[in-house]
């Protein structure tokens, strides 16, 4: 759950995290830690669509581009909350009823999707949320941007956060259509060892007796994974994914009859993220491994009232046979029986091997 929260941060064009778990396993309080763990944003004073002053193609109206005298806030990330009882208007905007009254002028009122750009909009129980409302979101936290028509007002605007949702399978399952935009998927196990249960309860009490104090003892650890992560964002547009990797992923996904193309999109972007987050600028089949866990957990397909279990045994092998086949490629001047082995797809090499055990 850390690592595809912290993964998201590094780079939300990911498209955001569900996390899977039944009650008391630290879902929320492990999504609203994540905020500490970000750097701060840059934001034009005042500006209810939280606009960033370097954007100057993505200025809202009252950001007008070419204004440099704009003054700006260096501000903490923000966390925003959707209510499972949110209406549509509230999440993305509507018609300032007030203002009409008074001056008769039709103002848009932006919703709560304005003022989560550039942070996180956390949706606890999102299962329980109207399927029309996750859409909408989805769709906004794809775009990087929020179209609104409303009383004749049309107004659009930059909406770029990290989305995530957290939920109780014992409460119901989201719809597949509606589980397949989000980026990662993750399932909390909710049972301890006596050990780990014995540090949570030393640490909660501790955090209670002085809770300034706690906090002050794990400063540290924080300033360095902050640093971290913005090391990674600054890495991550000169990490490469050779004609190799992109194979071995497009592979795993035809093996697990993954539709359509979101899954090998998200697994190309959550690879090249793991990638800089490890401060390397190649991905290798490890990066591979580690993002199909994350991105085809709730991709596989299922029988109905399933619950999502990923069969990691095919997943390691095809990677095994791809690490296999890169040590052979360097011998494969010398045989050309190996040679001939080295240029097959990792799906069909995975297969060759398969049936060959079978026949054994």
């Amino acid at each position: 759950m850390k690592r595809a929260l912290l993964l998201n941060a590094v780079n939300p064009k990911i498209g955001g995290v569900l996390v899977r778990g039944k009650k008391g396993t630290a879902k929320s309080t492990a999504v609203r830690s994540l905020a500490a763990l970000l750097p701060e944003v840059t934001v034009v004073q005042g500006c209810p669509y939280n606009c960033s002053p370097e954007d100057r193609q993505g200025l809202c109206n009252r950001c007008e581009p070419g204004d440099n005298d704009a003054q700006t806030v260096v501000r903490q990330i923000p966390i925003i909350d959707l209510p499972v009882g949110a209406t549509e208007d509230r999440l993305v905007g509507s018609l300032d009823i007030e203002e009409a009254i008074k001056t008769g002028n039709r103002v848009f009122e932006p919703g709560l999707i304005a003022a989560t750009h550039q942070g996180i909009l956390y949706i606890d129980e999102v299962n329980l949320l109207n399927d029309h409302l996750v859409d909408i979101l989805l769709d906004a936290a794809a775009m990087g941007r929020n179209y609104v028509e409303r009383e004749g007002i049309s107004v659009t605007h930059r909406s770029e956060f990290i989305l995530v949702g957290t939920m109780n399978p014992e409460e119901g399952d989201l719809r597949p259509q509606l589980l397949d935009r989000f980026g990662l998927a993750v399932e909390v196990e909710g049972r301890f060892s006596p050990e780990e249960r014995q540090l949570i309860v030393k640490r909660r009490i501790a955090y209670e007796a002085d809770p300034h104090g706690f906090m002050s003892e794990w400063r540290q650890t924080e300033e360095e994974e902050r640093a971290r992560v913005l090391r990674s964002q600054k890495l991550l547009p000169q990490v490469v994914v050779g004609d190799d990797i992109l194979e071995l992923i497009t592979s795993i996904c035809a093996e697990y009859d993954v539709d359509g193309m979101r899954g090998d999109i998200v697994m190309y972007k959550t690879a090249l993220t793991i990638a800089a987050y490890e401060n390397r600028t190649d991905v290798n089949a490890e990066d591979v491994r580690e993002a199909a866990n994350l991105a085809l957990l709730h991709r596989e397909r299922r029988q109905p009232f399933q619950q999502p279990n990923l069969a990691t045994e095919q997943l390691d092998s095809m990677v095994d046979d791809f690490q296999g086949q890169d040590n052979q490629r360097e011998s494969s001047d010398q045989n050309p029986r190996t040679k001939e082995r080295a240029i097959l797809s990792p799906r069909t090499y995975h297969r060759q091997k398969m049936k060959q055990k079978r026949r054994t």
